[in-house]
């Protein structure tokens, strides 16, 4: 998992007609917010919020905040990022202060190795799951969890609890459900009669 560094500024005013302003001068209106403390409003350049995302992480990067008087140096991540839904620009982020120490719940994508043998012999590969909810710790975030789907046959798939995961990490998701499949029939040997 990627370590980031992102600079926050504490903000005092907040409203629709702040935000608005706050965008136009190339900022995102946020909140930090974490157990035990009340969530504390705060503004960060755009430039700054795509480099803290950037990366095979993306949202589930780890970021240390500089700045903010009492965030100084808080390692959070991004619990929630709105965007405008016509010009994709940030509208608002909810970043979440975390411990270290203490499990997170998060989802991460699903990442496909290999060429099915099913697909060799004609079937279709269906992901029905592209991303896995988990459970870990901060230290432990994999950018994603890696699928070798190499000697999936036609007719079979890949079951939640048959996938193998990097120590520390719990898929909170149900063992029996499939996250990858091949479809499609096999081939029927036809044989003569004699």
């Amino acid at each position: 998992m990627q370590q980031k560094q992102m600079n926050i500024e504490l903000r005092t005013k907040t409203g629709t007609s702040v935000s608005r302003r706050l965008r136009n001068a190339e900022m995102v209106p946020g909140v930090v917010y974490g157990k035990g403390v009340d969530p504390i409003p705060v503004t960060v350049k755009i430039r700054d919020l795509q480099d803290a995302i950037s990366g095979a992480g993306g949202q589930n990067n780890l970021i240390t905040l500089i700045g903010g008087g009492s965030l100084d140096q808080n390692i959070a991540i991004v619990a929630d990022l709105q965007r405008d839904p016509i010009k994709r620009t940030f509208k608002h982020v909810d970043l979440h202060r975390i411990n270290p120490n203490e499990k997170l719940r998060l989802t991460v994508p699903v990442v496909l190795k290999g060429i099915a043998i099913g697909v060799k012999e004609g079937g279709l590969l269906d992901l029905a799951h592209h991303e896995l909810h988990i459970e870990c710790l901060p230290g432990n975030i994999p950018d994603s969890i890696e699928i070798d789907v190499t000697d999936l046959k036609i007719a079979h798939s890949i079951h939640v609890g048959e996938i193998s995961l990097p120590a520390g990490i719990t898929v909170l998701d149900q063992a029996k459900i499939p996250v990858v499949s091949v479809l499609g029939r096999a081939k029927e040997e036809t044989t003569e009669a004699e």
